[in-house]
């Protein structure tokens, strides 16, 4: 399945709808890809006024998720599409889901840097934080990337690196435990580096699942759930058609 799949419908008016509802996802994402930025940046750099940007947005993020969800719903109602239509429909409403739940775990992120801003200290742990968090954001770029492109190779390197990123985080975690074991005055902004690193781990497992639904629209495959040794069928590679 390539781009062009999508444009072979009798109505132009269809073409069109189709072609907004990628067009808006991606937007979502790259709003949303900007949010993990930013909250990234202002956790480590103790920028309270940016974090507050990231709260103020999700707002935005917020009714983009609406107005996609609406448009699928629209679209289904009146062409009743069937096949690859069908597909591209319900892998950009999970999607969708998806990205806004990325900008919730960026929302968290944001609050956290202005707790600890307001703590004054820089608290260890922020290596671990800006080497995730440029992991997972890179994760969700290539996934997007994958969407747009409807490139199941690069949706299967996303879905493999999601095992990475849940080593560097479980890595993390057991150092900030043992800081906090030789210096309980620590604890209470340890926990709240943690959460900011939870919240990372859970922004690389939506853009695992961005990548699964790539997956899902171009192959027809529903590889959630599955084992790592699921991405070793060559079908998933190669030319041949989805369901």
């Amino acid at each position: 399945m390539s781009s062009e799949e999508f444009t072979h419908h009798i109505s132009k008016q269809f073409n069109a709808d189709l072609e907004e509802v990628r067009s808006h996802i991606l937007a979502m994402g790259g709003m949303v890809e900007k949010q993990v930025v930013d909250a990234v940046q202002a956790l480590v750099e103790g920028d309270s006024g940016l974090a507050s940007e990231v709260i103020s947005n999700e707002k935005q993020v917020n009714g983009m998720e609406r107005r996609i969800d609406e448009e699928c719903t629209r679209i289904i109602a009146l062409r009743q599409p069937a096949a690859s239509d069908l597909r591209l429909l319900v892998a950009a409403t999970k999607a969708n889901t998806d990205l806004e739940r990325i900008g919730d775990e960026a929302n968290k992120i944001a609050k956290m840097a202005i707790r600890l801003s307001e703590d004054g200290a820089i608290p260890r742990g922020y290596i671990e934080i800006r080497h995730i968090g440029n992991h997972v954001n890179a994760m969700l770029r290539q996934s997007l990337d994958a969407f747009a492109r409807f490139d199941v190779e690069q949706a299967v390197d996303v879905v493999r690196e999601d095992k990475s990123v849940d080593v560097e985080y479980e890595s993390a975690m057991r150092l900030l435990v043992t800081f906090m074991m030789e210096d309980p005055r620590y604890i209470k902004r340890a926990l709240n580096v943690m959460w900011s690193l939870r919240a990372l781990e859970r922004i690389g497992d939506h853009a695992r699942n961005i990548a699964e639904q790539v997956i899902y629209l171009v192959k027809g495959k529903d590889i959630r759930h599955l084992p790592l040794s699921t991405l070793d069928d060559n079908d998933l590679v190669n030319d041949g058609e989805g369901v």
